[in-house]
């Protein structure tokens, strides 16, 4: 028997929001991925809107790895949707993410949140994922970014 084919004692432990597990496999995975992709970094990215107050109007959350930049997180306040808060958000990391050296954004959203939002930008809708709770999909969208959104 191989040293691959030898059991190991373990025990599985299956429960909630585990921290530290989040963070060691974040740091063992983007260290994999990493010599994967030839060294290519992965950086965090954020783009925050303020009103005069200081109060988040609204922000967006991502990472770029290489020429691809993927949107975690999009989110305007109530009282600010339809300002066009969202697409200054999405445009301000677009063109990070291109100073980076990116050209290719992803980002997936749920088929109540916004799907027709992403295609006003250009991006294009490259699949659906049913399961979502209330008989609604994932959807997901990518965009190759060129000079112009540079």
């Amino acid at each position: 028997m191989t040293s691959e084919q030898r059991s190991v004692d373990t025990a599985l432990q299956v429960g909630g929001q585990d921290d530290d597990l989040e963070k060691w496999l974040d740091e063992e995975l983007t260290a994999f991925n990493t010599a994967a992709a030839d060294g290519a970094p992965t950086e965090s990215l954020s783009v925050r809107a303020t009103d005069t107050t200081g109060d988040l109007v609204g922000g967006l959350t991502a990472w770029t790895w290489g020429s691809l930049c993927s949107v975690d997180m999009l989110w305007v306040r109530e009282d600010q949707r339809h300002a066009g808060w969202g697409s200054r958000l999405m445009r301000a990391a677009e063109t990070e993410a291109a100073r980076r050296g990116c050209t290719h954004m992803i980002v997936s959203t749920y088929s109540f949140q916004a799907p027709g939002f992403y295609p006003r930008l250009g991006y294009r809708e490259r699949a659906r994922i049913e399961g979502v709770p209330g008989g609604h999909e994932d959807v997901y969208f990518h965009k190759r970014l060129g000079p112009a959104d540079a």
